[in-house]
């Protein structure tokens, strides 16, 4: 059902300290929680004692004690005290999962521990750029994780979810999409040339219309990263000059001083068949934009998300309710249907390793 040996975010750094969290990611419950030296630990959310969850118990040092029984777990999740015995059998041991902290968020590795590599974590070395202001949200959504990759990797929906903030008047046949598909990531790029520019972009003072952009790139098991933003009409007509990482808008601010670039990190990590965990997060310039410009925009974002979450949950209903009603492919689903084909390819060579 999920690819296992693969990174998730689990949480944002903030989420997790010397209170134990308990979270359920990929149907499998687990604690975590800090070390007095900062560092944070990742175990199963299950007593083996009696299976009561370990983020009821509390921290001893740097051991967690059940809030049932009173049996105590190191940081290798191996039992190391039994109230009212001296002997601690070993099967009284429970998993620890690898944890990396990076770029303001927590990462876990779900499958065998021998194949945590953290080169397989994907590239967002962008959030640890001081010189942005990054920020974000976790969300609980009712839904399976990849309708939410589906909706990401095909905005043509912006102009009828979110009039607003991100949608605009322009018609959907002005849009030029290039599609890069490969065996490890999808990226589809859309470009609006000449446009008015919607009501979060207008906040930027630009004079007449805009050329709008939209890189969207997936990795899998369930990231989307998406650079978009608008430029004075004719600046962004090299489309060469802006990647699928976007850096070239940074180039193209200080050549034109008319591009106004946004990252959106998303990040879905399932929690069961039919709820995710949803991280999603922005990062913008700091010495380009005021305090209340980020702010604004921030909370823009904020508003198409939840648009967002209405549609995934409302799909998750339907489909709950018609598993087997045929649906149409229409030719923007050209990016969400190459995802999904990596994930069942993953999935796939994971099932041939007996996984």
């Amino acid at each position: 059902m999920f690819l296992r040996n693969a990174w998730y975010v689990c949480a944002f750094s903030h989420e997790v300290n010397r209170n134990p969290l308990g979270r359920i990611l990929l149907n499998e419950p687990i604690v975590f929680f800090r070390r007095q030296d900062g560092g944070v630990v990742a175990l199963e959310d299950r007593c083996s004692h009696r299976g009561f969850p370990l983020h009821k118990g509390r921290l001893v040092d740097d051991t967690l004690e059940c809030g049932y029984h009173g049996l105590t777990f190191d940081c290798s999740g191996r039992c190391i005290r039994i109230p009212g015995q001296s002997e601690v059998p070993a099967r009284a041991a429970i998993r620890a999962y690898p944890v990396i902290e990076r770029w303001g968020l927590v990462w876990i590795w779900m499958g065998e521990a021998a194949d945590a590599d953290p080169r397989g974590i994907v590239d967002w070395h962008i959030l640890g750029d001081g010189a942005r202001d990054m920020r974000g949200e976790h969300l609980h959504v009712r839904c399976n994780y990849q309708l939410i990759t589906d909706n990401l990797l095909d905005l043509s929906h912006i102009s009828f979810v979110h009039p607003r903030t991100l949608g605009s008047a322009a018609r959907l046949n002005e849009a030029q999409v290039e599609n890069e598909i490969t065996d490890d990531h999808v990226t589809t790029a859309r470009w609006l040339p000449d446009i008015a520019p919607p009501p979060t972009y207008a906040r930027f003072n630009f004079k007449g219309n805009v050329d709008r952009f939209q890189i969207t790139t997936f990795n899998p098991p369930g990231f989307v990263k998406l650079f978009a933003g608008a430029a004075a009409t004719g600046t962004v007509s090299d489309r060469r000059s802006f990647s699928s990482e976007g850096m070239a808008g940074d180039a193209a601010r200080s050549r034109a001083g008319d591009v106004v670039g946004l990252y959106t990190f998303n990040a879905m990590t399932p929690e069961t068949e039919h709820t995710t965990h949803y991280f999603w997060c922005i990062s913008q310039d700091r010495e380009s934009q005021g305090q209340s410009l980020t702010d604004n925009v921030f909370r823009d974002i904020q508003a198409t998300v939840q648009e967002d979450v209405a549609v995934f949950e409302a799909q998750q209903r339907w489909l709950e309710l018609k598993p087997e009603a045929p649906m149409v492919v229409i030719k923007s689903d050209a990016g969400p249907l190459a995802a999904r084909r990596i994930i069942e390819q993953r999935l796939r060579r994971e099932a041939g390793r007996g996984m």
